[in-house]
């Protein structure tokens, strides 16, 4: 095995190559953690304020990039996983210019969003400080199978947790895991208000369908750290402390970001306790812009082109909801890698009828995409499975324009877009 600044050496070769071919961002921690088994938890050892892990179906990035950026609007040097991409080997990857001559890593707390399955992996090699549990929904289904295998892994996270964590009271899968947790873990839960919550259905909720009575276990009055009690367009209003607090807007679209709002309040008042106050966190909230591909938005020779990632039926009907206010010429991409889930059967469970028609239809699911629209009525003007001429044909139209697409369609269509335009990189 090489030493331990080899490896970063060798990894920091391998970065640089990958990003001449502008590709492979979790290439090098791949190359780092083959070469040294041992790096996340040497690097990660003896940072003042620990680590804090975030998981859950839906949310982790934007989630993530929220609390990095109230714990840094304190004062805290913070170390996160910006690319998203959140197995171990991204996380190394992205630590590799981020280390100290003696290979630490430089910062006062490492704020990582983990995918569900891979976070296991994580807190056998470091138990994390503090963890935050988004919600379980049907997603990647020939990955996890039973939303019940989810919350089984969600559950081992919570259980390696060693001072705090946060959950969330409105899904009942999630908020039950806080009953499993030894008394000496500290639990806080977030939330919606009674006068939102209908803006937030689950997968119980699909066509109309009432949640499963079975999973109703916590009491819809039980004590929550955060609470989202309003909203109105990009405002939102909190209430912690006791109290309900001045309205924030959000420089980010979406109602379900405004409950990872509630999240990320609640988490980082738990790290921070007496440190946190409440004007600083709500006004860092309020600059906090999108994340990469998560409604992020670029300007297409004066008109604005929205990208917004889908994954399981209960993201895709929160961002029609979200968006469909918003008038624009709509593309669907769908792609059944193994990063999106090769089982496209969810789109089924998803109600496009807020769609009055689709311009463009792509990805390697294309035709399966059309066929589920042309059940709820909706024309579709143009399917084009590859998705460099399905975006040519869609920029071309002019005035705003709205792209839903999966996590590898996403990247393909960034990259496409990074070539045209001015579009930020993942570093």
């Amino acid at each position: 095995m090489l030493s331990h600044r080899s490896a970063v050496r060798i990894g920091l070769l391998v970065r640089r190559l990958a990003q001449l071919r502008g590709s492979g961002t979790a290439l090098p921690g791949l190359v780092v953690e083959r070469l040294d088994p041992g790096f996340l938890a040497a690097a990660l050892a003896g940072l003042p304020e620990g680590v804090v892990v975030i998981t859950g179906t839906n949310g982790k990035t934007t989630t993530t990039k929220m609390v990095v950026e109230l714990l840094r609007a304190t004062g805290l040097k913070v170390f996160s996983n910006r690319s998203g991409s959140n197995f171990t080997r991204g996380i190394i990857a992205g630590m590799l210019g981020e280390l100290d001559e003696h290979g630490k890593l430089n910062a006062d707390i490492a704020v990582l969003e983990l995918d569900e399955a891979h976070a296991i992996h994580f807190i056998r090699e470091v138990p994390p400080r503090y963890s935050l549990l988004l919600n379980i929904t049907r997603d990647q289904l020939d990955r996890f199978g039973e939303v019940d295998y989810t919350a089984r892994l969600l559950e081992k996270v919570a259980r390696a947790t060693q001072v705090g964590v946060v959950l969330n009271r409105d899904d009942p899968l999630v908020s039950r895991i806080g009953e499993a947790l030894p008394a000496v873990v500290e639990r806080r839960y977030f939330g919606s208000g009674s006068s939102v919550q209908h803006l937030f259905p689950d997968d119980g909720h699909l066509y109309g369908a009432g949640p499963d009575p079975s999973l109703a276990t916590v009491e819809p009055d039980n004590d929550a750290d955060v609470v989202l009690t309003g909203l109105g367009g990009k405002s939102a209003t909190y209430s912690f402390e006791g109290a309900v607090q001045p309205p924030v807007d959000l420089a980010i679209d979406g109602v379900h970001n405004a409950l990872n709002g509630a999240a990320a309040l609640s988490i980082v008042r738990m790290v921070l306790r007496d440190r946190a106050s409440g004007d600083v966190l709500l006004k860092a909230l309020g600059s906090v812009g999108p994340a990469f591909g998560r409604g992020e938005s670029i300007d297409v020779d004066g008109s604005p082109l929205e990208i917004v990632l889908v994954k399981n039926p209960s993201g895709f009907r929160l961002s029609l909801r979200s968006y469909a206010e918003n008038d624009a010429a709509t593309m669907i991409a769908i792609n059944d890698r193994y990063a999106d889930g090769r089982d496209t059967s969810w789109l089924w469970d998803v109600d496009f009828s807020s769609l009055s028609d689709v311009a463009v239809v792509s990805g390697t699911r294309a035709d399966d995409m059309a066929l589920r629209l042309h059940y709820d009525n909706i024309e579709v003007a143009h399917v084009e499975g590859a998705l460099p001429a399905a975006l040519d044909r869609f920029l071309a139209i002019e005035g705003p324009k709205r792209i839903y697409c999966t996590y590898t369609a996403m990247m393909a269509i960034r990259s496409v877009l990074a070539s045209k335009f001015d579009l930020a990189g993942i570093q």
